[in-house]
């Protein structure tokens, strides 16, 4: 199974290289990784997603909090977030398809960025299972490049799980 985990660390030079070496020697993968400046000043919040059962969770957050500058981690798996991911696709489009991608990525709220004579570049906000659908949808017209952030989430104070609320529209 696949974990997100927020870690919440002091924003200090070689913070990044100690999470990722100890993932490293312990032979875990990380899956998806994004850092940025938290709420104060002086912190940033480590978004990464890594496979794993849930005591190799409970190990791997165990050995985070023996790191000087982690404050808190978080498996935020199962707890209702906001997930979102950004993504840049760069697509083959001659004049005879650039009016179905440009539709489709209306369909999908993404925005034309780039234009050329032989090329669209898509961007796309959203959560990652958007990301999935939008590649298989353009994967027929040539993808050149893609490029994405990674996932970024935080815990919905409403507590509103939009999954839940997926499931029972959809029923």
């Amino acid at each position: 199974m696949k974990h997100t985990l927020s870690v919440l660390v002091e924003d200090e030079a070689g913070v990044l290289t100690r999470i990722a070496g100890l993932f490293a020697r312990r032979g875990f993968n990380i899956e998806s990784l994004a850092v940025g400046p938290a709420e104060q000043t002086g912190r940033s919040r480590i978004t990464m997603v890594v496979p794993g059962d849930e005591q190799v969770i409970e190990q791997l957050t165990k050995q985070l909090y023996k790191l000087i500058n982690v404050i808190k981690v978080q498996d935020i798996t199962t707890i209702p977030c906001v997930e979102r991911e950004l993504m840049l696709i760069k697509v083959n489009a001659n004049s005879a398809s650039r009016g179905e991608i440009i539709e489709l990525a209306q369909v999908f709220r993404a925005r034309i960025v780039d234009i050329s004579d032989d090329t669209l570049t898509v961007e796309v906000v959203g959560d990652p299972g958007k990301m999935v659908a939008i590649v298989q949808m353009l994967e027929k017209f040539g993808i050149k490049e893609i490029a994405r952030t990674g996932k970024i989430a935080l815990i919905r104070e409403s507590g509103v799980n939009t999954e839940y609320l997926k499931v029972r529209l959809v029923s």
